[in-house]
């Protein structure tokens, strides 16, 4: 008898632990759903001129954009944060055969690893140049997230999102696409990362404050 009770009980257990894990990706998913929705499919202002062009680079077509937009003169100068160490301007130009002559002292470069030195570098540009405006590029996927660490670094900053559109991203229709699908997935993951880690920070410095 005894057995039999335990028997149910480490049922009962196993049930609501299967409707826990169920309940829990169904939160994960409709976050999902309203974070592939938040993704741009267009430049919302292509014709607004900031202080600064600002490029993460990373993948196909940003660094392109961002010396199409600065010889367009979309912004006062560019900045290039990510480059690989040793990665100069005049390096940069011959890549994309641009003109040095004319851009070369109009950019600038960084040195971030992630999203998080990304913002971190580029305010520290920003302070120096004392810019208040800037255009963000960087792919459409991957937008949200630079937005969230960016207005987390300079939370007064304007700043203009410019995406760019990789050929292999589908984000129309990004659940009919399974490598589109696990990109935005893992791009999403990420996000909640960012926004907890945040979380934590404004908690913990709300507690310093209360404790001082």
């Amino acid at each position: 008898m005894a057995g039999f009770q335990s028997q149910r009980r480490a049922r009962r257990l196993l049930k609501r632990l299967a409707l826990l894990v169920a309940g829990l990706f169904l939160v994960w998913l409709a976050g999902l759903v309203s974070f592939a929705d938040s993704i741009p499919l267009e430049v919302a202002e292509p014709e607004r001129r900031t202080d600064a062009v600002i490029v993460l680079t990373g993948g196909s077509g940003r660094l392109d954009e961002g010396l199409n937009l600065l010889a367009d003169d979309m912004g006062e100068r560019l900045f290039v944060s990510g480059v690989y160490q040793g990665v100069d301007v005049k390096t940069l130009f011959a890549i994309f055969q641009h003109n040095p002559e004319q851009l070369e002292t109009r950019v600038g470069i960084g040195t971030a690893t992630n999203t998080t030195g990304n913002a971190t570098e580029t305010a520290e540009w920003i302070k120096q140049q004392e810019f208040r405006s800037m255009r963000l590029v960087t792919a459409s996927y991957h937008m949200p997230r630079s937005i969230l660490e960016f207005r987390h670094a300079m939370p007064d900053a304007d700043i203009v999102p410019h995406p760019v559109f990789p050929k292999h991203v589908k984000v129309k229709q990004w659940w009919a696409w399974r490598g589109t699908a696990g990109l935005i997935a893992g791009e999403y993951n990420k996000f909640m990362l960012a926004w907890l880690r945040q979380r934590t920070e404004y908690f913990q410095e709300s507690d310093s404050k209360l404790i001082q």
